[in-house]
């Protein structure tokens, strides 16, 4: 800003946004101060350096306002947990997929946890039914984001939104015809 600016020409921007050309550095701080504005550099690494004429309080302003809608239109990932067990009456397994299809279908996560309990981590394949019973029952909602995998006395599967996990099928379908 102002006399901050240390290189010898810049192209310089009117403050209705015109392009005025490149000039000497000192001469577009003269124009700046007739005319009641700051020189502002916009694009320091740019050949030669964009500077611009306006208010400084102004444009700070306007750099917060644009980074706070920048922030606010990032969409930040929710994780949602529904728990599950080998022996889970029909009911409530019910129960569990419509709440799973209802996180899906507002575009969160769902970490699917079955646990076992006891002598049940024997059959480990009766808590993977019960898993993919529901990944089955939600399937138009949303699909599984890698394998299922146990951590401790935990099998975990990541379902992701049904459109999300479409597009990175796309990418690696794309990716092979290449």
């Amino acid at each position: 800003m102002n006399e901050r600016i240390r290189v010898p020409e810049i192209r310089l921007i009117d403050e209705r946004g015109g392009q005025v050309g490149v000039v000497k550095t000192m001469e577009a701080l003269r124009v700046a101060r007739e005319k009641g504005f700051d020189l502002i550099l916009i694009s320091p690494g740019a050949r030669p350096p964009v500077a611009k004429l306006g208010d400084f309080g102004k444009y700070k302003y306007e750099l917060r306002k644009h980074e706070k809608e920048l922030r606010k239109s990032q969409k930040s990932s929710v994780l949602k947990e529904i728990k599950l067990s080998p022996k889970i009456g029909q009911h409530d397994l019910d129960v569990r997929i419509k709440r799973t299809k209802e996180f899906l279908q507002k575009r969160h996560k769902v970490k699917v946890s079955v646990f076992f309990r006891g002598r049940e981590m024997v059959h480990k394949e009766i808590g993977r039914r019960v898993l993919y019973k529901l990944v089955e029952a939600v399937k138009e909602e949303g699909a599984p984001e890698g394998r299922d995998k146990f951590e401790g006395r935990n099998l975990i599967l990541l379902l992701v939104p049904g459109t999300q996990h479409a597009k990175t099928k796309d990418k690696e379908s794309s990716e092979k015809k290449i």
